[in-house]
C-alpha cells in the first residue's frame, strides 16, 4: 500500500480508501452500526453495487422511478377512470426502458472524464466507496469539466426530475382540495404518503451530499464522509419498510406473525 501511494501517480490504476479520516480509534464501534445498515440495505434490496459508475446510475434510475411514480399518483387521482387506459403496459415499459437508458448515458461520461485527467499527488480516497468527485479531487489538472458535468447531471436531470414531481403533485392537490369531504381528502393524500417519504429521504440527502462534497471545503472532512454515507444508505434501508407498512397484505402479514409469537 505504501509503495503504490507514492509511485506512478501518472495514470493510478487503483486508489486506497481510508474510512473515515480521524476516527480510526472509534472504527469498531462505528462499524456495528454502519455494518448493521448495510446489512439491512442488502437485505431489502437484494443487491447493492459498489463500483463509481453504477452508484450514479442507480441513483439516476431511482430518481426517475421517483418521477414515474409521481405521475402514476397524478393518473390515478387526477383521473381513476381512465387509469388503465392511460397508463397501459407496453407505456408502462417504455418509461422503465426510458429510465434505465436516461440514467446509463447520463453516467458514461463519468469514467471516462476520471480518466483523462493527471493524478500526481495520492491515490487515497478520504472516504469508504468511490464516487466521481472523490476521485476527480485528486486530479492535477483542471477539472472543471468534470464538476461542471456533475452540476449539469444535478441539476439538469435530477432537477428536472424534482420539477416534474412538483408539478404532478400541484395537480394531485388540486384535486385533494376538490373532494367534498375532509375524510375524502385525507384518504386521498395518504396513497400519495409512502411516495412522499421515499421523495423526501432520497433528494434532500442527496442534493445536500453533492453540494458538500464540491463547496463543503470548510466542513470538518469526517463530516462529509458520514454525511456521504447517510445519503447512500438511509434511502435503501427506509424504502423496504416505507413501502412494506403501506402495503395492506405484508402489513397484516406482519401483525399476524407478531401476534402469534
Amino acid at each position: 500500500m505504501a509503495h503504490s501511494n507514492t509511485t506512478d501517480f501518472t495514470n493510478p490504476s487503483t486508489f486506497i480508501l481510508l474510512g473515515i479520516p480521524g476516527m480510526e480509534a472509534a472504527y469498531v464501534w462505528l462499524s456495528i452500526p454502519f455494518s448493521a445498515i448495510y446489512a439491512i440495505a442488502v437485505l431489502g434490496n437484494l443487491t447493492i453495487l459498489f463500483i463509481m459508475f453504477f452508484i450514479h446510475c442507480f441513483t439516476a434510475i431511482e430518481s426517475g422511478i421517483l418521477a414515474a411514480m409521481a405521475l402514476d399518483r397524478y393518473v390515478a387521482i387526477c383521473h381513476p377512470l381512465r387509469y388503465s387506459a392511460i397508463l397501459t403496459n407496453p407505456l408502462v415499459a417504455k418509461v422503465i426502458l426510458a429510465v434505465v437508458l436516461r440514467s446509463s448515458m447520463e453516467t458514461l461520461p463519468y469514467p471516462f472524464l476520471a480518466r483523462r485527467w493527471p493524478y500526481c499527488r495520492t491515490v487515497s480516497i478520504n472516504a469508504p466507496y468511490c464516487v466521481h468527485i472523490a476521485v476527480v479531487q485528486l486530479a492535477c489538472g483542471n477539472t472543471y469539466a468534470s464538476s461542471y458535468y456533475g452540476l449539469f447531471v444535478l441539476f439538469c436531470v435530477l432537477g428536472l426530475d424534482v420539477v416534474f414531481i412538483a408539478i404532478s403533485y400541484m395537480q394531485i392537490l388540486r384535486a385533494i382540495f376538490r373532494l367534498p369531504t375532509k375524510e375524502a381528502r385525507l384518504k386521498t393524500f395518504w396513497t400519495c404518503g409512502s411516495h412522499l417519504c421515499a421523495i423526501i429521504i432520497f433528494y434532500i440527502p442527496s442534493a445536500i451530499s453533492s453540494l458538500m462534497s464540491r463547496f463543503g471545503q470548510n466542513f470538518p472532512l469526517h463530516v462529509n464522509v458520514l454525511f456521504g454515507n447517510t445519503y447512500l444508505l438511509l434511502p435503501p434501508m427506509l424504502n423496504p419498510i416505507i413501502y412494506g407498512v403501506k402495503t395492506k397484505q405484508i402489513r397484516g402479514r406482519l401483525l399476524r406473525l407478531i401476534a402469534h409469537n
